[in-house]
């Protein structure tokens, strides 16, 4: 590993679910001790198995980070709750926040900004406040394929980041192209977006399962990379490594020290262990 690579990789963060915690035996065997681990929140957990699971995480010296997505939380009540669990029961201080993927609210909420207006996360004292960020732009936020919508959300953010003691990050959407990451950071730095990006990577896994997931998620233009090595059989049946973009991105970081992308974010679709043995063995 060369030693941009191991700088942009220090510190490198990954997703899990409840149920994927509780199929492994021993977290501290397979991620480094401190390791900021996301907890996804899958539609109909109950929230007594997410702060389980935060609990665990934290009692084995990890930093628990559970999605608080918008459209599941019914109202300000519910979303107390919520944080009153997390705080009370599983000591966390860490929250991505999130819209979610549902078309219609289950409530009053329908965007992670509104999560934000309620006062309740700074009152809790929580340390870390990510959002979401997406490099291709959303079509769920934008349906005309521009970027008005989730550049004045990210610019709502910025602002947030000012008057609050927390520390604000966007942690985005997966990506397969270099350019486009490099291309997105550099066109909201322009706008006065400053805000520390942790970048979405997808770990190692079968090409199938991520061109499944890239669609699912609304992956775009990068998608093409996947669908090219798809039509090479000699690499249908290889498993996909982010080896490249982590390369090209390392390196454009280690010759553009202002560029702002501070962290990795793993996504382990190919699974938690095969992650972190790719790192280990990059």
């Amino acid at each position: 590993m060369n030693e941009a690579v191991k700088n942009f990789l220090t510190g490198y963060s990954i997703e899990v679910t409840p149920r994927v915690v509780s199929n492994i035996d021993n977290f501290s065997d397979i991620l480094p001790k401190g390791t900021l681990v996301y907890i996804a929140y899958i539609e109909g957990t109950p929230i007594e198995d997410m702060v389980k699971t935060s609990r665990e995480l934290k009692e084995n010296g990890f930093v628990p980070m559970p999605h608080f997505p918008a459209r599941i939380i019914k109202d300000k009540q519910n979303l107390n709750d919520w944080i009153s669990k997390y705080k009370n029961e599983a000591d966390v201080e860490d929250a991505l926040l999130i819209a979610g993927g549902l078309e219609k609210p289950y409530g009053e909420f329908d965007s992670s900004m509104q999560l934000i207006e309620t006062g309740l996360f700074d009152n809790a004292g929580f340390k870390n406040l990510h959002f979401a960020g997406h490099p291709e732009g959303s079509l769920d936020i934008d349906p005309d394929g521009s970027r008005n919508n989730v550049n004045e959300a990210l610019s709502w953010k910025k602002e947030f980041s000012s008057r609050t003691d927390a520390s604000v990050a966007l942690t985005t959407q997966f990506c397969f192209d270099a350019k486009v990451v490099i291309d997105w950071v550099e066109e909201i730095q322009t706008i006065g977006i400053d805000i520390p990006i942790h970048i979405g990577i997808a770990g190692p896994a079968k090409l199938q399962t991520l061109i499944k997931y890239s669609i699912e998620c609304g992956v775009g233009t990068s998608l093409k990379i996947l669908q090219k090595r798809a039509k090479d059989i000699s690499k249908l049946l290889l498993p996909y490594k982010p080896t490249e973009i982590i390369k090209d991105l390392a390196d454009y970081k280690n010759n553009n020290p202002e560029f702002n992308i501070e962290k990795v974010h793993f996504f382990p679709f190919g699974g938690v262990k095969q992650t972190s043995n790719f790192v280990k063995d990059f």
